[in-house]
């Protein structure tokens, strides 16, 4: 299999800055997409903090095996949480920083996820969009308990706060994620910025279109912005494809 992967993060209508990062390996087939948390600078940080850590422990691989991702997923979290933990207890004023994360990897025809927070990754096959990740959020929660509705949570006053975190914690706590790649596959690894101002239906159609790549992950950008641009934005697409 062939992975083709495009990304790109933008600051919004709304921020004065961009805490969202992220970073695309077309090497090792890997990317990561971390949303800054903990209030401007802080969060900005964190989040670059957390990709030099998956760098870090990715690029000293050759090759990635199956056998061996997940426990290269863990180690990323492990490493960046204890890096952006370091990091605030060094400058107190930064304290509470952190940041959400996914992780993609793909190895021997399958994917392996890794997950923290309420940036989401998303599987197209066969012209359905799936989210494969679950939001570790307050309001997920009380949607789960049955409390309210999948669409009061999308207006909900509580919707920001978040569960789960990379550097909140000395203990980390991730969800991994696994399944086969087809031929045809599309993954979408975004931050909160796309999807709490485009719905489900819109991003699958438009990763059902015929535009490349590199032209979905723009008009998935552009309409964020023309939603209201709230928060940053970050979009990375990677397509399965017979090498």
């Amino acid at each position: 299999m062939k992975i083709i992967s495009s990304g790109k993060t933008d600051i919004g209508l709304r921020r004065k800055n961009n805490e969202d990062a992220y970073l695309v390996s077309p090497d090792l087939d890997f990317v990561v997409v971390a949303d800054g948390i903990g209030g401007s600078e802080a969060g900005e940080i964190a989040s670059s903090i957390f990709i030099e850590a998956a760098r870090e422990v990715f690029e000293q691989k050759s090759q990635l095996f199956e056998s061996e991702t997940s426990l290269l997923i863990r180690e990323v979290f492990l490493l960046g949480n204890e890096l952006i933990l370091a990091h605030a207890e060094k400058h107190p004023n930064f304290q509470g920083m952190g940041c959400t994360a996914e992780v993609i990897v793909f190895a021997n025809e399958c994917y392996i996820v890794g997950h923290v927070g309420d940036s989401r990754t998303y599987l197209l096959r066969d012209g359905e969009l799936r989210q494969i990740t679950r939001d570790h959020s307050l309001v997920q929660n009380q949607v789960e308990q049955g409390l309210i509705s999948p669409e009061e949570a999308k207006k909900h006053y509580l919707r920001n706060i978040i569960l789960r975190a990379v550097g909140i914690n000395s203990a980390i706590e991730l969800d991994i994620i696994r399944g086969k790649i087809l031929p045809g596959d599309i993954f979408l690894l975004c931050s909160d910025g796309l999807t709490d101002m485009v719905d489900d239906n819109s991003i699958q159609d438009t990763l059902s279109s015929t535009a490349v790549l590199t032209d979905k992950v723009e008009q998935l950008i552009a309409s964020a912005n023309l939603a209201g641009g709230n928060d940053n934005i970050t979009v990375v697409l990677c397509a399965v494809s017979l090498a």
